[in-house]
């Protein structure tokens, strides 16, 4: 039994026998955060199987006995990689079960244990037929197994669970999520894109839309990110989307730097003193898609939330005309105030990735950028902005300030729309369908304005 838990920079697991749960947690490796070391443990056989970034960036997975967990006894078993990143591990009796993340796009790895007894393997990856998607380890709680269950779903393809055998390298689909309606995966069209930003970096674009859907200059776009905490934008299945996709919208989503899709390096060039790669990335893969004839130049349309929120701020205050309409959610707008209060239950957790404010060095960068402090006169584009009466983690009075002050401060007549929810917190409305209500009324209003834009 393994109790596990982790900060931005650190991590610590403790250990018992299941054979006695009432015993006494041993520490498997006591935290380091001078260090930043992060670890995750799994055990199979005598064996204990390691996730670390213990002299990998992009971490490796090593082993170490049961007797001897300290991390002078770890011995490496998948080495760390430049270009792959190692996401999750999954223990079997012949084989493990590796998540590697490479060019933004998780895979998943055979890799036999080996041993006289052991079957027969190859490393290999498992093939789903597609470019882009995301795949993810499900839950196998069978130990002396060949067959491995695992998740998948693509832009075009719902969430879906397979059973893999490992020998034959055979898929048998278990289930797969029911979309109402007349749905047909041919009906749409997955893309993955590479744009070069203004420092050369190239940053990766999931795409999707309807078949009939037109690249020819005249289509609107609506371009989704995020990019912090190393927290990665998959190319994902969403059945709510369809309704856009099918009312002539393409859906892109930008996988910006602060975002952990190329890796820990990925993430660490959009944190802290780098945080504005983020949003030039952002701006950037806006304005090569209207060049490129995927979106209409007055067709582009931008959407983020709590921290993606912040990500939406700034790119209003850097190209206010880049914009159709930007939809807010739950924005975390006020960096430097917020960041200031130590009394807010996140603020001294969140130094480790905006930096604390009382070091001048960073209170300076956070202020060039924080999207209620860089408002200025200018026209703004249409906003609609989002938050909850009981959010705990971006109190309403942040978007609400800042809504105000770009009412003040904008020049141009577009509508700028605050809408509280009375009932909610951060994480928007709870319940089977609520939900969906929230979402239904941003597409309402993304689809108004580019009816009114034909």
């Amino acid at each position: 039994i393994v109790i596990h838990s982790e900060a931005t920079l650190t991590s610590e697991a403790r250990y018992v026998s299941a054979d006695d749960p009432a015993g006494e947690f041993k520490v498997f490796e006591p935290r380091d955060r001078a260090a930043k070391l992060e670890y995750s443990v799994d055990h199979g056989g005598d064996t204990w199987y390691i996730r670390t970034n213990k002299d990998a960036v992009n971490f490796k997975i090593a082993t170490a006995p049961e007797g001897n967990t300290s991390k002078e006894n770890w011995v490496d078993l998948v080495p760390g990689r430049s270009d792959v990143l190692i996401e999750n591990l999954e223990v079997f009796k012949d084989f493990l079960l590796v998540g590697e993340r490479i060019r933004g796009i998780v895979k998943q790895r055979v890799l036999p244990k080996g041993g006289a007894n052991s079957v027969q393997l190859e490393s290999h990856h498992i093939d789903f037929g597609e470019d882009a998607y995301l795949s993810y380890a499900s839950t196998n709680k069978l130990y002396d197994t060949d067959v491995a269950r695992v998740g998948f779903t693509s832009m075009t393809t719902p969430n879906s669970v397979y059973d893999y055998d490992v020998q034959h390298r055979t898929l048998s689909l278990r289930k797969r999520q029911e979309v109402v309606g007349d749905f047909d995966p041919s009906n749409y069209v997955s893309d993955r894109l590479e744009v070069a930003v203004r420092d050369g970096v190239n940053v990766p674009v999931s795409l999707v839309r309807h078949k009939d859907t037109p690249l020819n200059g005249t289509a609107a776009l609506l371009l989704y990110g995020y990019g912090s905490y190393g927290n990665s934008l998959d190319p994902y299945f969403s059945s709510v989307r369809l309704s856009l996709l099918d009312r002539g919208f393409v859906y892109a989503i930008a996988h910006v730097r602060g975002g952990e899709e190329l890796g820990r390096g990925w993430y660490e060039d959009g944190k802290l003193l780098k945080k504005k790669n983020t949003f030039n990335d952002f701006v950037d893969v806006g304005r090569w898609l209207v060049s490129s004839d995927y979106v209409a130049d007055d067709q582009l349309y931008a959407m983020g939330g709590s921290a993606g929120g912040l990500l939406m701020g700034a790119i209003i205050n850097q190209a206010p005309e880049l914009w159709a309409g930007v939809v807010a959610a739950v924005p975390f707008v006020d960096v430097v105030t917020t960041m200031l209060d130590e009394s807010i239950p996140l603020t001294t957790g969140e130094f480790d990735e905006w930096g604390n404010p009382s070091d001048k060095t960073y209170y300076d960068y956070m202020l060039s950028y924080s999207p209620y402090d860089q408002v200025s006169e200018q026209a703004y584009p249409n906003l609609l902005v989002t938050t909850g009466l009981h959010d705990s983690q971006v109190q309403y009075w942040e978007p609400a300030k800042w809504v105000a002050r770009l009412r003040d401060k904008s020049t141009s007549s577009a509508q700028l729309l605050l809408h509280t929810n009375m009932e909610t917190g951060h994480s928007g409305a709870s319940g089977r369908f609520a939900r969906y209500k929230e979402t239904a009324m941003e597409y309402a209003w993304l689809l108004t304005l580019a009816s009114r834009a034909e």
